[in-house]
């Protein structure tokens, strides 16, 4: 859902998670799948070199050079005001590009994401900061990003 209006996403996605971690973002509600033993582990890897615990997990498939992702914050209430979000990217490098939400005299940053490469996101990172992943021209494979999150239990999707 953007400005009223509801859009295909230009990417495949799958939510994976403890039992009743829901999320909710752009009018779409997410139930979570279990934990898989490979997302399990990857997890654990995650929180280890991230110093960060999390209950869920958002796998983005990028197919080409076509998918991508539209500047946004991960703001939502059940991330809580300073939310720790982990990215592990696979496959195809991509660029990751971020926006000050405010301040126009300070440059995009535009960081390489190649395959293995981990972004840890935090602090005032959501409240400060606008990110995406845009379309581009030069052919690319496909790429699959997983952006490890925490649900706060009090914080939870519950009825909407």
């Amino acid at each position: 859902m953007l400005w009223g209006k509801r859009y295909l996403q230009p990417r495949l996605i799958a939510w994976y998670g403890d039992s009743g971690q829901r999320y909710a973002y752009s009018g779409i509600r997410l139930e979570p799948l279990p934990w898989t033993e490979t997302l399990a582990h990857l997890k654990y890897v995650v929180e280890e070199a991230a110093g960060a615990s999390f209950n869920s997990v958002l796998l983005n498939y990028y197919r080409n050079e076509r998918d991508s992702m539209g500047f946004h914050s991960d703001d939502e209430p059940e991330l809580g005001p300073r939310p720790v979000i982990a990215s592990l990217s696979l496959g195809e490098q991509r660029t990751f590009i971020m926006q000050h939400r405010s301040r126009k005299d300070v440059p995009k940053l535009r960081i390489a994401l190649r395959s293995g490469s981990l972004l840890v996101m935090q602090g005032e990172t959501q409240k400060d900061w606008k990110h995406g992943i845009q379309k581009e021209s030069a052919r690319r494979g496909p790429r699959i990003n997983l952006t490890f999150r925490k649900i706060l239990p009090d914080k939870g999707v519950q009825g909407r």
